[in-house]
């Protein structure tokens, strides 16, 4: 990866050809992006990075493989809020940057991460800043991305307009706060979409109203619904609105997403809905009911009597499924819960943990993701698999497996 802190990259070849490659390299990686999201809005303060944190974990968490760069230059605050320390290592082999991990499904560059000094100012023009984000695209080892979110500095300068040339297929997420200092702003965003003629995926609307801890009443901090009637009056989709959580602020400082956590909160509960209307609007297939992938058993026998294995993490399903810590293997009989235990498997070797769950007479798998070939080893096993399934708790995965309801999206490890 070339130095982003020269104003021109240099390995050696002629100003034409270094373009001529740097451009090839753009296109090859971008290729390999089905949906790229320009988190944007129009005035700071309005939680935009937080926002674009939570959407590229939750999206994470369902499987999908995201990326999230954060081209906020100037205040860049993408890693600390997902405490992502220290510098960016580099591919000896390809020369690439390798972008941090955040999970196995969720990476993330930054400027932040390539300054030795975090409190060092970048001091920048357009035309360094321009390649520098054309550098994170083109020279960081993304690989195949179902998502790659952009965390844009707020306004309409620069960096969201290299995005808008570089990515002509790239869709904005406009997030505001329901009072009108920042909707005037967002009018302005809204605009500058139309004016670049970049598609408008919705508007997320921001802090809309405190729940109080100790009444439960909501007080409106900002205004309420203001969002709501800015998206009708210029014409845009509303993906959401999220109330405002004090413990956003606190898993901010701490790097520790709230997604982390399993509860029912009105935040996570409003963030749960955004992000299904983010892949909704994205249109992408989530399958509507379980999918069956191929090679893996059609039908358990009785499909209201089997004993499930569930990957567990934090209280909830774990895309880690063959790496996982313990999995919870629960009895249903006649669709009712009944004996659950939880269980450390056996050191993970390949073709173990289809034999080990076989022994313990589990008939149903519900993961995240799982390779091809695992697939095939639990069908031997007569074991049904099902993949794709949401981070939640293991009784409600059952419960919509029982009422056929359960949503599924995509294989989060489909090699």
């Amino acid at each position: 990866m070339g130095s982003c802190q020269s104003q021109q990259c240099s390995h050696g070849a002629g100003p034409q050809e270094e373009k001529s490659k740097e451009d090839i390299q753009l296109d090859e990686q971008l290729k390999r992006i089905k949906h790229k999201l320009l988190v944007m809005s129009g005035k700071g303060g309005v939680g935009k990075s937080s926002v674009a944190s939570y959407l590229a974990v939750g999206l994470s968490k369902l499987g999908y493989r995201v990326g999230l760069l954060d081209v906020d230059l100037h205040g860049p605050s993408i890693p600390g809020m997902l405490g992502l320390r220290g510098m960016f290592r580099v591919d000896p082999d390809e020369n690439l940057l390798i972008p941090h991990k955040y999970n196995d499904f969720l990476q993330v560059v930054s400027i932040q991460c390539l300054l030795e000094d975090s409190d060092a100012a970048v001091i920048w023009r357009g035309p360094v800043k321009h390649g520098v984000i054309k550098q994170f695209i083109a020279e960081a080892k993304w690989g195949d991305l179902d998502f790659l979110l952009i965390d844009s500095p707020p306004g309409t300068g620069d960096e969201p307009l290299s995005v808008a040339q570089m990515m002509p297929d790239a869709k904005a997420v406009i997030v505001t706060t329901p009072q009108e200092v920042s909707l005037a702003d967002v009018r302005k965003s809204i605009n500058f979409c139309r004016k670049v003629n970049m598609p408008i995926l919705g508007l997320v609307e921001n802090m809309n109203g405190l729940i109080c801890p100790h009444c439960n009443k909501e007080v409106p901090l900002f205004g309420k619904g203001g969002g709501g009637k800015m998206a009708e009056k210029m014409g845009v989709h509303l993906l959401g609105s999220l109330p405002f959580d004090p413990r956003v602020v606190e898993s901010a400082d701490i790097g520790k997403s709230l997604l982390e956590q399993t509860d029912d909160s009105p935040f996570l509960k409003a963030l749960g809905k955004l992000i299904a209307e983010v892949v909704s609007r994205s249109g992408i297939q989530q399958g509507g009911t379980v999918q069956k992938e191929a090679g893996a058993a059609d039908t358990l026998s009785d499909p209201q009597s089997f004993k499930v294995a569930i990957p567990m993490a934090g209280g909830a399903l774990t895309n880690h499924f063959g790496h996982c810590e313990q999995f919870l293997i629960v009895d249903v009989q006649k669709g009712v819960i009944g004996n659950k235990e939880t269980i450390t498997p056996p050191p993970h070797e390949p073709g173990l943990l289809p034999r080990w769950l076989g022994e313990l007479n589990v008939n149903l798998i519900i993961a995240g993701g799982m390779g091809s070939r695992a697939i095939e080893l639990f069908n031997q096993q007569n074991i049904k698999v099902v993949t794709g399934a949401p981070c939640l708790p293991p009784e409600e995965l059952i419960q919509q497996y029982l009422a056929n309801t359960l949503k599924t999206g995509a294989n989060a490890c489909d090699h």
